[in-house]
């Protein structure tokens, strides 16, 4: 029998294999040519590039030491691929193939397994599959990509490394299919968008995949071949499958249709197979457009997004540890607050993180939250969002550019107007100054401005902002304040902790305004009257006025059954939680 150590048999990446070529390093953080743009997509880092043939290559960290390698026109052209290309086993369309060489590369060609995705078609399950899993559908490319490198990394704490093949591209052809040319179901396709709106998929457009080559034979293969070391072959061979489908549960992983031929054996020495440490046969898994999450992994991998999420949140402004600013996203300062700042590649859009770390970015993508909302305010400008990594937040549209309302001989609608409505920046800076102050307020958490081709200037009544901030600019050179775009300034849903109690505290109490309170009993007319005149006299003895403070700008807690959180003094807690009207009296 020969034993090998695991990673050096399929993944090594400083061995140079005919699969697994050994190449320079190539950072995330590394200066990008000309016409590639950094991408972060479910977790995975791609460098995006238009090809020549009009088509999209999105290149993993895999993939990036090799990109000449992966342009179409190196192994896609039509008489290298026909001439070059073996057809792999299976129900899918998958290749081997390997590229043209190049010369003056470290790596003069490389063998690619090229398999188009079958995302948004009917699964063809056995009867016993199917009752198994009767609901899987495909992968879709990017999401494959992302549990692969999940299983690879053993992300969330598995009790095994299981070995797979590198990911090293998505191919995007630029050619467009009739819809029944591509065998997909709108709905499915709807479906997976719905669940992964970071990332757009062409539902006429066709999808391939290129990992690389793992030298080997599958299971079946060595079972015909009578390298089992079993008298009975194929029961060898059920006992292989079968332990290959249980160390992927216990990673928390499973596959719907696993068969023999998703596991590579290799051969070491002649004719024996390599086996582990542990005595067992060494393999790697291939075919991966049904792997998925088991429910409990799945459970646990929501709850340490969420767990992480917390502790970032609470060092956000002084992380504990240093942090690499990816490519994509740059420092910046507007009025004092700290932000990170990026596109949304899904949007068009532009994110302000507030805070100095770039790992909380993706918790704040406007896919992650504006799916699933619920409506605070009957104008339909503050909604309440449970974000896809569990994390409740509360976001509203900006009134920025528009004028109070009201009669303007009003002496309170004249006060209002002359403030005029504060910017997103404004806010922000006014809740964490306000908390510095000793007022309790919500947690600014990100800005999102919207991406829009229209000029509304006409439709502005009230231009003074964009007058005002018209000096500060982003890192892009551009207005930080431009009439067009929606301002929408997303916030922590106030649970009764501030951050770093969240992090230690499952517990939690129910936010309400002090106006819902009245109307639910919870605060009779007189106790209503005095929260809301002692909110007042905290915020001007801070040093602050809320020109138009209404009893739902002021926020309790309570648990439910009980009544309204207090102080060691008695006192109804209150936080203020409405921006758009708040003014300082002191410079």
């Amino acid at each position: 029998m020969v034993f090998w150590p695991i990673m050096d048999i399929f993944t090594a990446p400083d061995q140079a294999t005919p699969e697994t070529p050994a190449a320079p390093a190539a950072a995330p953080g590394d200066a990008l040519p000309p016409g590639m743009t950094f991408l972060r997509l479910m977790g995975v880092n791609y460098v995006h590039l238009r090809t020549a043939d009009g088509g999209d290559l999105y290149v993993t960290e895999h993939g990036r030491p090799f990109i000449e390698h992966l342009q179409p026109e190196n192994w896609y052209e039509s008489t290298w691929f026909e001439a070059h290309r073996t057809r792999l086993t299976g129900t899918s369309t998958v290749y081997r193939v390997p590229t043209k060489p190049l010369a003056g590369r470290h790596v003069r060609s490389l063998e690619l397994v090229a398999k188009w995705s079958r995302v948004g078609q009917d699964v063809p399950l056995d009867t016993f599959t199917l009752r198994q899993a009767i609901n899987a559908d495909f992968n879709t490319p990017f999401e494959e990509f992302s549990l692969v490198e999940e299983l690879r990394n053993n992300a969330y704490g598995g009790s095994l490394r299981i070995l797979t093949q590198k990911p090293l591209a998505i191919y995007v052809p630029p050619e467009r299919m009739q819809l029944w040319q591509t065998g997909r179901s709108r709905n499915k396709i709807l479906s997976k968008v719905a669940t992964h709106a970071s990332v757009e998929i062409d539902i006429l457009r066709s999808y391939i995949l290129l990992y690389g080559w793992i030298k080997g034979m599958d299971a079946a293969e060595a079972r015909q071949r009578g390298l089992l070391y079993s008298d009975n072959q194929d029961l060898a061979l059920t006992r292989l499958t079968q332990r290959v489908l249980d160390e992927l549960k216990s990673n928390g992983y499973t596959v719907a249709d696993h068969k023999p031929a998703h596991a590579i054996l290799r051969l070491h020495h002649g004719d024996r197979l390599l086996r582990r440490r542990d005595g067992k046969f060494a393999y790697a898994v291939i075919d991966y457009e049904l792997l998925s999450r088991t429910e409990e992994h799945a459970a646990k991998v929501k709850q340490a997004l969420r767990n992480r999420y917390l502790v970032l949140q609470r060092d956000r402004f002084l992380p504990q540890e240093p942090v690499e600013m990816p490519p994509n996203l740059r420092p910046a300062k507007v009025l004092d607050v700290d932000y990170i700042f990026a596109r949304a590649e899904s949007t068009g859009g532009i994110l302000w993180l507030v805070g100095r770390d770039p790992r909380l970015f993706d918790y704040f993508l406007p896919e992650r939250w504006r799916s699933k909302k619920s409506p605070l305010s009957a104008s339909g400008r503050t909604w309440y969002a449970r974000t896809k990594d569990g994390i409740h937040l509360v976001w509203k549209v900006s009134r920025l550019g528009e004028l109070p309302p009201g009669n303007p001989t009003d002496p309170a609608t004249a006060e209002m107007r002359a403030l005029g409505y504060n910017s997103p920046f404004e806010k922000f800076a006014l809740a964490l100054e306000m908390r510095q102050a000793g007022i309790r307020t919500v947690n600014p958490r990100a800005i999102y401005v919207t991406f829009s081709h229209n000029n509304s200037a006409g439709s502005i009544r009230d231009d003074r902002r964009f007058k005002q901030f018209a000096g500060l600019r982003d890192p892009d050179g551009n207005p930080i304040l431009a009439p067009g775009p929606d301002y929408i300034t997303i916030w922590g849903y106030w649970r009764g902790f501030e951050d770093p109690d969240a992090v230690n505290t499952e517990q939690y109490q129910t936010p309400i305004g002090a106006g819902q309170a009245w109307l639910t009993g919870l605060l009779t007319d007189s106790q209503l009257a005095e929260v809301v005149e002692q909110h007042r006299a905290r915020l001007a003895a801070a040093g602050y006025q809320d020109v138009r403070l209404e009893p739902d700008h002021i926020l309790c807690t309570y648990v439910p059954g009980g009544d309204l959180t207090r102080d060691p003094d008695g006192q109804i807690l209150t936080r203020h939680c409405n921006f758009e009207l708040v003014r300082r009296l002191t410079a």
